[in-house]
């Protein structure tokens, strides 16, 4: 008698196991999975139709269309030249050459000021997020007048720029970008540094530990994966940027690749399988930042959600 109770208790479990799992399937759920499915799509399709495009000859576009079978095949002279007629390497350079300080810089400059806003027992650090995070309020473009006259009026040292002013130089949108960059990691590494434990200052303190130590020998090792995440994030927004290196830059030479594939486009205004074939190429180095800092980036999303 015990022995069949149990059976038909386990029978029940399992019928109600399976129950639960056939009504699992919700409609929301569904909703949400074809919503990311559709954005997906989305996103992938234009990369995707890019990558067609820039694989097709000139001639065989020209003659079917661009939304056509690949009559004529496929081929990389597209990409040949790109690269040597449109000098992506040189300006791929002179993208590195921005992006990279500009990284470091913003990195460094937001973890000092964030340490100090929210470990340093300083009168008025609030007002001090406030004003490192309201310079994110305004849009560039309503700046752009006052800032075009000030890089017009402030004069750099030759080995700075060849031009003599902090307009159309490298220098000038390093500055810039470190500018506009700024508050916003300020806020992000603030927030993340209120997590970390007030206990392993105190220990610190007891050590000798000074000013300079606490933060740079236990709260930058600390604040590591918030330090992946947003020198990926300053990577990518800095190394595409367009409008200043637009606005900031007259010399066709000095610009970045993302400004120069606008000068591309004038250059081979028929041939827009070299342009595709020349953005894909400038897309590369973000791409190649994202994979290194992937583990770094991902695991800091989350930025302090499992500390304290």
């Amino acid at each position: 008698m015990t022995t069949l109770s149990s059976t038909q208790a386990s029978a029940a479990a399992r019928s109600s196991s399976g129950k639960r799992r056939a009504g699992g399937v919700r409609p929301g759920r569904i909703a949400a999975h074809t919503f990311m499915i559709i954005m997906a799509v989305a996103w992938i399709l234009p990369l995707l139709f890019a990558l067609y495009i820039s694989l097709r000859p000139i001639s065989s576009t020209a003659k079917y269309g661009y939304v056509s079978l690949p009559i004529g095949g496929l081929t990389f002279a597209n990409y040949v030249a790109a690269w040597s007629q449109g000098e992506i390497g040189h300006y791929l350079i002179n993208s590195a050459i921005i992006t990279i300080p500009a990284v470091i810089i913003t990195l460094l400059f937001a973890s000092a000021v964030g340490f100090v806003v929210a470990q340093v027992k300083l009168r008025g650090r609030l007002v001090l997020l406030i004003i490192f995070t309201a310079g994110n309020l305004l849009p560039q473009q309503a700046l752009i007048t006052p800032l075009y006259r000030i890089f017009l009026s402030i004069p750099l040292p030759s080995w700075l720029s060849s031009s003599g002013l902090m307009y159309d130089s490298l220098f000038g949108l390093i500055v810039i970008n470190v500018t506009f960059q700024l508050g916003f990691c300020v806020f992000v590494l603030s927030n993340y540094m209120t997590t970390i434990p007030g206990d392993i200052y105190e220990a610190a303190l007891v050590d000798g530990a000074g000013l300079w130590t606490r933060f740079w020998s236990i709260t930058l090792p600390i604040c590591r994966p918030a330090l992946a995440a947003l020198g990926t994030l300053l990577t990518i927004w800095i190394y595409n940027d367009f409008f200043w290196a637009t606005v900031l830059m007259s010399t066709g030479s000095k610009r970045p690749i993302t400004s120069a594939l606008n000068n591309l486009q004038g250059q081979f205004v028929s041939n827009q399988n070299v342009i595709a074939a020349a953005a894909l190429i400038a897309a590369v180095p973000t791409l190649i930042v994202y994979l290194v800092l992937q583990r770094q980036f991902v695991a800091g999303l989350a930025l302090g959600a499992t500390k304290g």
